[in-house]
Formats: structure tokens, C-alpha cells, sequence
């Protein structure tokens, strides 16, 4: 089963709690033997997923989006990028150089093009920018990837 990931960044500690125990649960009922996690392991939802399908037993697909993807995250997640791709069993690139909204979209459509269905941590409001949540939850239901809602209730994004 390959399940790829998106998701709001930049949530609040409680917010974050509550999503990193929704996406643990979610993970915990795939079977780690035919587990296989897409991500492209930003700060927030992409990498407590990756860590999640990881201590779960599955494997690890990272996409990167831009060769200056890793620069234009915040540099106190560096070390937590640097060791999710170390243990990824496949890394993909798409070829773009800057890291801006059109090449993090484009990460994202071979993401889901990599994916049978999609986790969104998503709180079902359109995309702050392009490329955001929402976009990506409607490229993969356009193009027939189930996705799973992942939100805690009366959760907002600050």
C-alpha cells in the first residue's frame, strides 16, 4: 500500500499533538509489510508521517521537490530532513532548481502519481498559496486517488 501525505505546516503544539496521534492511528492500521509512505518530509504533517510509517515498519519514498527544497525549510528542521532521506528507500527529484510554489506543486502531483491514497491534514479550507493542502487534495481527486481527511475536530489553524 502506498499512501502519500500532505498537509498543513506551521501548527500550534496542541493542533500538532493531536495530528501526530491521528496520523500514528492511521498508520497503525496499514499492514507495515506492504507499507510504503510518500513524502516530501517538510517540517510538520510530511515528517511525522515519514517517522510514523518508519516506527511502524514500512518503508520510506521521499520526493524532493527542488534541489534548493532542503534551504527553504526552516533550518531547525535540517537535521530531521538530512535523517528521514538517509533512511528512505527511494529518494525521486523532479529536476526543478528554485524552490517556489510552481516546483513544491509539481513535487506534490508526483506524489500523489506515486500514491493508491493520499492523508491530508487537512481543515478543508482552500490553499493559503498555490501548491497548498487543499490544491493537492484536489489534483488527487481529480485524478482518482482516495484521500483521508486527517483533522482533529474543532481544530484551526492559527
Amino acid at each position: 500500500m502506498r499512501v502519500g501525505i500532505t498537509g498543513h505546516r506551521g501548527l500550534s503544539r496542541d493542533v500538532e499533538q493531536q495530528v501526530r496521534r491521528l496520523l500514528e492511528g492511521a498508520v497503525c492500521e496499514l499492514d507495515a509489510a506492504e507499507l510504503v509512505g510518500v513524502s516530501c518530509i517538510a517540517d510538520g504533517p510530511d515528517a511525522w508521517f515519514a517517522e510514523a510509517v518508519l516506527r511502524h515498519g514500512g518503508a520510506l519514498e521521499v520526493v524532493v521537490p527542488t534541489e534548493q527544497y532542503r534551504e527553504g525549510l526552516p533550518e531547525s528542521h535540517w537535521p530531521v530532513y538530512d535523517e528521514l532521506t538517509r533512511r528512505a528507500a527511494q529518494v525521486q527529484h523532479t529536476g526543478k532548481a528554485a524552490s517556489d510554489s510552481d516546483a513544491h506543486m509539481v513535487g506534490s502531483e508526483i506524489l500523489v502519481g506515486l500514491a493508491e491514497e493520499l492523508f491530508a491534514v487537512w481543515d478543508g479550507k482552500p490553499a493559503w498559496g498555490y501548491g497548498g493542502t487543499a490544491d493537492v487534495v484536489s489534483y488527487a481527486e481529480r485524478n482518482g486517488v482516495p484521500v483521508r481527511v486527517l483533522w482533529p475536530e474543532g481544530a484551526t489553524r492559527e
